[in-house]
C-alpha cells in the first residue's frame, strides 16, 4: 500500500478503538469459561462468574474485568467517532462507557464467595458483605448502562433502515435484563444462573458484531 493509499489518521484512530470492541467479548468469555472449566470447586449451575474472583486464583478473573473493561471503553469512544455528531451517537457511547466503567469497578469490589466456591465455603448464599453489596449495585447500574445502549443502537439502527440490526440490538437488551432480574430475584435456580450466563455471552457478541459493522463502514 502506497502512502496515497493509507486511510486518514482519524479513520485508522477510530477503526483501531473499534478492533477493542470486536475482542472484548471473545477474551472476556473465553477467560471465564476456561476459568469455570479449570477451578475447583466452581459449578456454573450455581455460582456465577462473577464469584471467580475469590480464591488464590480470583486475580486472574479481576483483571479479566479490568481488561476487558477497559476494551470496552476504546470500543465505545470508537463507536462515537464511527456514528458521528448525533444525539443517539452520544447516547449510545456514553452509556456503554457507563458499562465499561462499571466492569472496572465490579473488578475492584468482588463477589461474596458462596455455596462451596471457592473450596472450603460454608453452603448455602451466606452473608452479603460490604464490597458484596458494591459488586452487586455497581453491577446493576452497569448492566442498566449496557441495556439502554442496546435499545439506543436499535433505534440507530431503525435510524439506517437496518431494521435486522435494530431487533438483533433490541432483543439483546431485553434478554439481558430478563436474565439479570431473574438471577437478582434469587428464585430462578439453576435455571436462572445458565440463563444470566448465556445472555452474558449475547450481550458480548452484540458488541463485537456491532463494532466489527462499524469498523467496516468507517
Amino acid at each position: 500500500m502506497s502512502a496515497t493509499d493509507c486511510p486518514p489518521l482519524d479513520i485508522r484512530v477510530t477503526k483501531s478503538l473499534l478492533g477493542y470492541g470486536v475482542i472484548a467479548g471473545p477474551i472476556y468469555v473465553v477467560t471465564a469459561a476456561v476459568q469455570a472449566a479449570t477451578r475447583s470447586g466452581f459449578d456454573p449451575t450455581r455460582h456465577a462468574v462473577s464469584q471467580l474472583a475469590n480464591g488464590s486464583l480470583g486475580w486472574i478473573q479481576i483483571a479479566n474485568f479490568v481488561v476487558t473493561g477497559a476494551m470496552t471503553v476504546a470500543a465505545a469512544v470508537g463507536m462515537r467517532r464511527a456514528l458521528g455528531p448525533s444525539r443517539l451517537g452520544a447516547w449510545a457511547s456514553a452509556l456503554l462507557i457507563g458499562y465499561s466503567v462499571a466492569l472496572v469497578v465490579a473488578g475492584a469490589f468482588r463477589a461474596d464467595p458462596s455455596d462451596g466456591f471457592p473450596p472450603g465455603t460454608p453452603a448455602g448464599v451466606g452473608t452479603l458483605s460490604w464490597h458484596g453489596a458494591v459488586h452487586f449495585g455497581v453491577a446493576a447500574i452497569g448492566f442498566a448502562c449496557l441495556v439502554g445502549a442496546c435499545w439506543v443502537f436499535g433505534a440507530w439502527f431503525s435510524r439506517e433502515g437496518q431494521n435486522g440490526w435494530a431487533w438483533f440490538s433490541r432483543v439483546t437488551g431485553v434478554a439481558f435484563a430478563a436474565s439479570f432480574m431473574a438471577l437478582g430475584s434469587g428464585q430462578g435456580g439453576a435455571a436462572a444462573i445458565l440463563a444470566f450466563t448465556a445472555a452474558v455471552i449475547l450481550a458480548w457478541a452484540w458488541l463485537s458484531l456491532v463494532s466489527v459493522k462499524l469498523y467496516r463502514r468507517a
